[in-house]
């Protein structure tokens, strides 16, 4: 491989969100602004309602809120849930950790369930827990935590609480929804929140809830504070066409025109591309000398990969970054300057995932000399190519 790689991208957003914007939806996005409250757009939401419940893959509604993701996972709590109740929630990573403390602020009892950055939860486990706990309301777990790359066992673990009447299983699939195949109804979730800014493709601003049936009777029983995110005045205002707040216009048009996409190409061709992009990256960044940090449960949407100790991985994402126009994301907190993140959602042609392992081998070569010989380079690039079935 000569010393620059063949296609240079002006820019690059490979992180685990936001992510790289369909061409289509920039020009969507760039539209004139109309009302929220016209005959036009009451056309364009109500498609695009009906839309999200095929990729939340359930018969209830789907709510669109005008917050970031951490808005809806709020949203989850306080609609089901009140002072004094008790949740375990299931603490693997930064989110993980995010979420049990915003059940806190809202005086909810947390019983923390702790699992080692990098590792599944065992829903064995989680059994366990329920059955030695008493009035367990809720369970909350991410689908994938996006700090380590490791999808959780969602199936088995909705399986497991479906068993208890009167406690919920909430799940924040904001890095997985979309992604790869969670269906919210045969898999019995009880609350399901996505983010505008992964697998939808869009800009931050948006998240995404819905609630099972069984979910649904706590809306008016739930004594936690809410004004904003009360989804019953959402429901409301939904069986009337309408957002009960004003909408987000253009972010909704633009999802519009995601969800039509991803019904067009078949959304489990749409997933196995995603996967297709995470099996490279996992091959790839193996050739290159890194090394997987969940290796038992790697989640398609983000892969987290350990760089050699002599490597600080933090100057590594940012190297990357300054040099060659590419943005991943580097670890937090116990992981900082060990791991290194990259997406596979958003519009990734397969000639920038090549461009990407060229780019991470200069950069690895950058920071450690002769890390990766040229001839080893070489042949990196040449079996990149062919994985996408490209030619030099």
């Amino acid at each position: 491989m000569e010393s620059k790689p063949e296609i240079n991208y002006d820019y690059s957003l490979l992180a685990p969100g936001p992510v790289n914007l369909h061409p289509k939806v920039q020009e969507i996005l760039a539209l004139p602004m109309i009302h929220h409250r016209t005959p036009e757009f009451d056309e364009i939401l109500k498609k695009t309602l009906q839309g999200m419940k095929k990729i939340f893959q359930t018969s209830e509604n789907v709510y669109l809120i005008s917050s970031t993701g951490s808005g809806g996972m709020e949203a989850l709590l306080v609609n089901t849930l009140s002072p004094g109740d008790k949740v375990l929630a299931i603490n693997s990573g930064k989110f993980g950790e995010r979420w049990a403390e915003m059940a806190r602020t809202f005086g909810i009892q947390v019983v923390e369930h702790k699992v080692p950055w990098g590792s599944a939860c065992s829903s064995v486990e989680i059994a366990e827990v329920l059955k030695n706990q008493t009035n367990i309301r809720a369970v909350l777990c991410q689908a994938c935590e996006t700090s380590t790359g490791v999808a959780h066992p969602i199936q088995e673990i909705a399986a497991i609480v479906s068993q208890y009447p009167t406690t919920l299983f909430l799940v924040d699939a904001i890095t997985a929804l979309g992604a790869y195949n969670i269906p919210m109804d045969a898999w019995g979730i009880d609350g399901l929140v996505a983010g505008s800014q992964k697998a939808f493709m869009l800009p931050t601003g948006m998240s995404f809830l819905s609630f099972s049936k069984k979910a649904t009777p706590y809306f008016d029983q739930a004594k936690c504070p809410r004004f904003y995110f009360d989804i019953r005045k959402e429901l409301k205002a939904n069986t009337s066409g309408e957002t009960f707040f004003s909408s987000n216009v253009a972010i909704i048009r633009a999802l519009l025109f995601v969800i039509e996409r991803i019904e067009a190409e078949g959304i489990q061709n749409h997933f196995a591309n995603i996967r297709r992009r995470a099996e490279f990256t996992r091959q790839f960044g193996l050739k290159l000398g890194l090394n997987l940090y969940a290796p038992s449960s790697p989640s398609d949407s983000v892969t987290a990969l350990t760089v050699p100790s002599e490597i600080d991985s933090q100057k590594l994402r940012l190297h990357l970054e300054q040099k060659y126009n590419i943005t991943i994301m580097g670890g937090q907190d116990q992981a900082k300057g060990k791991i290194i993140r990259i997406g596979h959602m958003g519009h990734i042609p397969p000639q920038e995932m090549v461009y990407l392992i060229d780019c991470l081998a200069l950069a690895l070569n950058d920071l450690k000399s002769k890390f990766i010989s040229a001839e080893k380079n070489q042949q990196i690039h040449l079996e990149a190519l062919s994985y996408w079935g490209l030619t030099k």
